[in-house]
């Protein structure tokens, strides 16, 4: 049962890395979403940027802890998502590279999004 809520939580933290990343894409299909994706933007940007840890990390080992399990069984999760997730080599330099990354892409498609809006009005 821990094993499945660990998967399930990385399953969570793998989505909401994507919704973070390219979450602003999802204006064109509904605006309101700006309400939403701004907030997760920026705890994104702050945890890349100051070399925190996610609390969803601190959750999906709790579960594993209790599951009395140190890695996951070797499955599609285990050699697909916990490399992007969680990778190897990850430095701080790395960290804000990253962070800097999401920064820009997330400016790119605002920025797009606010000359679509002109363009409207």
């Amino acid at each position: 049962m821990y094993e499945l809520a660990a998967n399930l939580t990385l399953i969570i933290h793998f989505a909401f890395i994507l919704f973070v990343i390219f979450g602003a894409l999802l204006f064109f299909i509904t605006t309101k979403i700006i309400f939403i994706h701004i907030p997760a933007f920026i705890w994104g940007s702050y945890i890349e940027l100051t070399h925190s840890i996610c609390p969803l990390t601190y959750l999906e080992n709790w579960f594993l802890h209790k599951a009395n399990l140190t890695t996951y069984s070797e499955s599609f999760i285990q050699n697909y998502l916990v490399p992007i997730v969680y990778p190897m080599n990850l430095t701080k330099d790395l960290q804000i590279y990253l962070g800097i990354t999401l920064i820009v892409v997330n400016m790119i498609i605002y920025g797009f999004i606010i000359s679509k809006l002109k363009k409207k009005f």
